[in-house]
């Protein structure tokens, strides 16, 4: 396991997950992060850089010409592997199964050798220090890097996967987690757990803006992204990603409802 301590950060800290290979809203994030005055030095992605969307090279170039610290995602993981499939532990038969062979051949195609390399060598595991409360950094979970935490997920779930984390790391405060796409803050005994979201994908409830997370003197905000979600629809049409995924920038909603618990469907979500 490679771990990165990035030590102590003073100032706002701005936390994103699942770039997706969408190049417009990694592009958005970072001119949102110079208006919020946030330096990539205090930016953190927690990983898969590369996936649904059209320009998967481009992302990953832009992210690195950046200089925010990186998580490896289960994409980064699958692809310095030269593995065949997005290693993202979705059930066989879902429409994310199904449909992750289209998207992830189109990034295994475009993924040069060099970037490979840099995936390679990114961190399963950060840590820093803020306002004097101490983060752990994962993708998934410290059991499985595509283990999919919700904010509905039992307790047993959050425990586990924190405990997994302190055997490693010692006692943490806050652990910021992504893969599962979508934003949400939990507190589980001492600890808050935070999904940043993904800033490649909308997070499954009609607005096509994305999100990110920024952790201040007071805490958590959530923020939405507006980005040209009409140049990323089209950048995926010409190259023939045309799944799914494609539409889910226009809508909102995700083509691959199946994998989220029942209760943050879209027929559960619209009766409250």
């Amino acid at each position: 396991m490679r771990i990165a301590d990035l030590g102590e950060i003073t100032g706002p800290v701005l936390v994103f997950g699942g770039p997706y290979s969408n190049l417009q809203a990694t592009q958005a994030l970072f001119a949102r992060a110079k208006e919020l005055g946030i330096a990539p030095e205090r930016m953190i992605c927690t990983g898969d850089v590369v996936a649904y969307c059209a320009q998967p090279a481009q992302t990953v170039e832009a992210i690195r010409a950046a200089g925010c610290a990186v998580l490896a995602g289960n994409c980064e993981r699958q692809l310095a592997r030269n593995a065949l499939d997005c290693g993202c532990g979705f059930d066989a038969g879902t429409h994310c199964d199904l449909l992750s062979g289209g998207w992830y051949g189109h990034a295994n195609r475009s993924v040069g050798a060099e970037a490979r390399e840099w995936m390679a060598g990114l961190p399963d595991l950060m840590l820093f220090s803020h306002s004097g409360r101490r983060a752990a950094v994962i993708h998934g979970g410290m059991s499985d890097v595509s283990r999919f935490v919700w904010r509905v997920s039992d307790e047993a779930v959050f425990v586990e996967e924190i405990a997994l984390i302190q055997e490693v790391a010692g006692p943490v405060d806050m652990v910021f987690s992504g893969h599962s796409g979508l934003m949400f803050q939990r507190r589980v005994g001492t600890v808050d757990w935070i999904n940043a979201g993904a800033i490649g994908m909308p997070p499954h409830d009609g607005r096509v803006e994305t999100g990110f997370a920024v952790l201040g003197p007071r805490g958590i905000a959530f923020h939405r992204l507006p980005y040209d979600h009409c140049a990323a629809h089209a950048a995926m049409q010409a190259v023939g990603l045309v799944q799914g995924y494609d539409r889910a920038l226009l809508s909102g909603y995700w083509p691959s409802e199946d994998v989220l618990p029942p209760v943050l469907r879209r027929a559960a979500c619209a009766n409250g």
